[in-house]
């Protein structure tokens, strides 16, 4: 069964840094088209990054220069690097694994098998 666990969510001031982990368990991330996403009650789900196992990563326009997604494989755990966080970046956090197919859109959560319960990242000024 897979199943896929965040942490690293937490309170920042605006312009700091935090990274979110995704640990994954009983999917193999090297063949794992994988996601981040977001979501603030009352608005819609926001895809935020997303990686291929080729290695390809996307980006939100939003959060372009400021985040990095990553994945180490030995490890079994999925990155998200948030830099110059902003008010605007506040919202809970989740990452989404097993994308099919991989050639969909990465800002598809409905095209990932897997979701996380999330992490809440919130930003003050």
């Amino acid at each position: 069964q897979v199943q896929l666990v965040e942490s690293g969510g937490g309170s920042v001031q605006t312009g700091g840094s935090l990274r979110l982990s995704c640990a994954v368990s009983g999917s193999t991330l090297s063949s794992n088209c994988m996601g981040w996403f977001r979501q603030v009650p009352g608005k819609e789900r926001e895809g935020v990054a997303a990686i291929h196992p080729a290695g390809g990563m996307y980006y939100a326009d939003s959060v372009k220069g400021r985040f990095t997604i990553s994945r180490d494989y030995a490890k079994g755990t999925m990155y998200l690097q948030m830099n110059s966080l902003k008010p605007e970046d506040t919202a809970m956090y989740f990452c989404a694994a097993e994308r099919l197919p991989c050639t969909s859109s990465p800002w598809a959560v409905q095209s990932y098998r897997y979701r996380g319960q999330g992490t809440q990242v919130t930003v003050s000024s």
